[in-house]
C-alpha cells in the first residue's frame, strides 16, 4: 500500500471504546466534504459511512476535524474515498465498512463511489451480501 500520509492525517481520527459486547450497525452521514479536485478547483462530496464496529467506535467530532483537513488538498475522487477508507479500516479496525461518496455534479456529470470491506476483492468474505441485486438508486 502507498504511504497515505501525504495525502491526510489519519493521526487527527480518534476512537473511543466500544461499549457494547453484541453487533450493532453505525450510519454516519457528512453531508458535505470539500476538496480541491485534480484542476484545482473547490468540489465536494456527500458521504455515508456504515460500520459494524469492533472493539473501538468513531469519535464524531475527530471525524469531523479528520475530512476537514482535506479543503485545500488536490485529490481526485478515486484517490479521496481510497484514502478515507484506508484510514477508516487502519483506525477503527471495523468487522465491516462501507463508504459511499457521491460527488457533485461538474461538467453536468456527477459521480457516487462505493467501497465495501464485505467485497471479496477488498478481503472480505461477502458474508452480508446485503449489496447484491441492489439497485442504484440516488
Amino acid at each position: 500500500m502507498p504511504d497515505q500520509r501525504k495525502w491526510s492525517d489519519p493521526y487527527l481520527l480518534n476512537a473511543i471504546s466500544n461499549p457494547s459486547k453484541g453487533g450493532y450497525e453505525v450510519k454516519i452521514k457528512c453531508p458535505e466534504i470539500t476538496f480541491l479536485g485534480v484542476r484545482n478547483q473547490p468540489d465536494f462530496a456527500n458521504t455515508w459511512i456504515t460500520m459494524y464496529p469492533g472493539e473501538l467506535v468513531v469519535e464524531l467530532k475527530s471525524l469531523k476535524e479528520y475530512f476537514y483537513q482535506f479543503r485545500n488538498k488536490i485529490l481526485s475522487y478515486e484517490r479521496l474515498i481510497n484514502v478515507i477508507y484506508d484510514d477508516l479500516v487502519d483506525t477503527y479496525k471495523p468487522d465491516r465498512l462501507r463508504l459511499v461518496m457521491e460527488f457533485n455534479a461538474r461538467g453536468g456529470i456527477s459521480s457516487k463511489l462505493t467501497i465495501d470491506s464485505d467485497w471479496g476483492i477488498r478481503g472480505g468474505d461477502e458474508k452480508y451480501r446485503d449489496w447484491v441485486g441492489q439497485s442504484d438508486t440516488w
